[in-house]
């Protein structure tokens, strides 16, 4: 049996398929369909200071092989959070990272203070693709100076041992500019990727689906891109963990994530389609590890950069075609 364990910035997980933020509130509507102790952890919705109503509707839109969502970091605030949500996850059992968003670099330190001590609380995810208020809007993570402000911001409001990723955005010119400059600012690892801006006009009414005009696109249409954003923030940090992110709907999705340089992974927008995803993910990523003569997972992280003579699985490969899952999305979904 393979060791699935990971290691991020000194916390082991038992297995390295987490929830990706947004696509399942706090993990208790999973919940009801797996055992959500069952993996990694449960990445939450972004929590943010106040609660939020979201953005006007319609928010959703449906793309080839994904989806457009502007939802608006619609949720209840920070207080009602970790009465309720937080509390739940606690109880449950689960291992909780709590993703936090703001408008400026004072609200993301006010939610690490709100955050520390709390025991069920694994990692903090710091979700830098808002708009900086302070700044015209420019986004924190389209910025180098600005994300590294909110990650020491937050780093230094973080319960000492705490991991604190900051989470990408794909929406830039070279993403190792902006993780070197979160890593230099106190982060302990990077969640690659968030999702792409995006734009559907409905060709019906003959204007935009999304009342917000644009949104952020996921699912399987991003994942060599995600994959590529992984690839390449691995090779200009390779000591630094990487939560991969990005269209992961199988095994072998997850494997590529984690042969470009991720430790372990988030899966989110098949859950639309398939709310038992990650506990399947996770279940044919190790029979594919098995299948490969791999006997830990950690041998695998980052495989790909490595020559080809450097590993040598204990058994030969199989045929690629092997390992067979159920596909959620169709071609038009």
């Amino acid at each position: 049996m393979t060791d699935m364990s990971t290691t991020l910035a000194g916390v082991t997980f038992p297995n390295p398929v987490f929830t990706a933020s947004g696509c399942a509130a706090a993990g208790r509507e999973l919940d009801q369909f797996f055992d959500v102790t069952q993996i990694g952890g449960v990445v939450t919705k972004s929590i943010m200071l106040n609660a939020r109503s979201g953005r006007a509707t319609p928010r959703m839109a449906e793309t080839p092989s994904g989806m457009l969502n502007s939802i608006g970091l619609q949720g209840p605030g920070i207080e009602e959070f970790l009465t309720k949500d937080l509390a739940w996850l606690e109880k449950r059992g689960a291992r909780a990272v709590v993703s936090i968003a703001g408008g400026s670099v004072e609200d993301y330190a006010l939610l690490a203070q709100k955050l520390r001590g709390h025991k069920a609380v694994s990692m903090v995810e710091v979700n830098i693709s808002c708009p900086n208020v302070e700044d015209r809007g420019q986004v924190f993570a389209c910025d180098p100076r600005a994300s590294s402000n909110v990650v020491d911001a937050v780093r230094r409001n973080t319960t000492p041992g705490i991991p604190v990723f900051a989470k990408l955005s794909p929406d830039v010119t070279d993403i190792t500019t902006i993780a070197r400059a979160c890593v230099d600012a106190g982060a302990d690892g990077l969640s690659v990727i968030n999702t792409l801006l995006g734009m559907v006009i409905d060709t019906t009414t003959m204007r935009p689906a999304l009342a917000g005009l644009t949104g952020g696109l996921s699912g399987p249409a991003i994942r060599p891109v995600a994959v590529r954003f992984v690839w390449q923030v691995h090779q200009a940090l390779p000591h630094v963990p990487i939560l991969g992110m990005g269209g992961i709907r199988t095994g072998l999705d997850a494997l590529e994530f984690v042969l470009a340089g991720a430790s372990a992974v988030s899966v989110g927008t098949t859950v639309f389609g398939d709310p038992t995803a990650p506990v399947r993910v996770l279940a044919e990523l190790q029979q594919a590890l098995e299948q490969r003569g791999i006997a830990r997972l950690a041998d695998a992280v980052g495989l790909a950069h490595r020559p080809p003579e450097t590993y040598v699985p204990e058994r030969p490969d199989p045929v690629g075609d092997e390992l067979v899952s159920t596909d959620v999305f169709e071609e038009h979904s």
